[in-house]
């Protein structure tokens, strides 16, 4: 209620008469909220991406922590080498297979690409508890040929009882990463 020349006028809120109305005003309202929402969501984004794109610590870590050594050992013993799928890419041209030879669990760890050496382009399905793949062709090969990463990606052993995988040369400027040797995949190396 509102005061006009000294009166009471009651303020009301428009009426929807028409079904037509009723139908089609909360739906038009709705698709606006939709999109007013999708443009604040967008200039956030843009905002964001428009600064330092260097990943954080917080978002892309350095270094995955896979557990104990010895648990995933028996894990690789049990059930085959260890399948680290890449979230990035459709294609999982960064999948990592993680492999253990030995019997010392901070020892023998090994590191591959999960497509056979020299073939990007076919990505490999494990066959269960093995340590057998099948590449795209459906040719059956032996974890050891499948290709070796050319980044500086290797597991680490620290205190000789943490495995982690070493991913500084995924997060690095183009250009920054050093390549593996090939033919041999990088071993684990151990820090104190």
């Amino acid at each position: 209620m509102r005061r006009h020349n000294g009166s009471v006028v009651s303020s009301r809120i428009p009426e929807l008469r028409s079904p037509f109305a009723r139908a089609v005003v909360p739906v038009v309202g709705g698709i606006a909220f939709f999109v007013v929402l999708g443009l604040v969501t967008w200039a956030i984004a843009a905002f964001l991406s428009s600064g330092d794109n260097e990943p954080t610590e917080d978002l892309a870590p350095v270094r995955l922590e896979l557990g104990s050594v010895a648990r995933q050992a028996n894990n690789v013993d049990e059930g085959g080498p260890i399948l680290i799928p890449e979230l990035l890419t459709i294609t999982g041209d960064r999948s990592l297979v993680l492999d253990h030879e030995g019997d010392d669990p901070a020892e023998g760890w090994r590191l591959y690409y999960a497509f056979p050496a020299g073939r990007p382009d076919c990505p490999v399905d494990q066959i269960r508890t093995t340590a057998t793949f099948v590449d795209c062709d459906g040719v059956e090969i032996d974890v050891t040929e499948l290709s070796p990463p050319t980044e500086a990606v290797r597991p680490v052993v620290q205190d000789g009882e943490t495995l982690y995988l070493d991913l500084r040369a995924f997060s690095a400027p183009t250009g920054a990463t050093g390549a593996g040797t090939a033919g041999s995949s990088p071993a684990a190396t151990t820090d104190p």
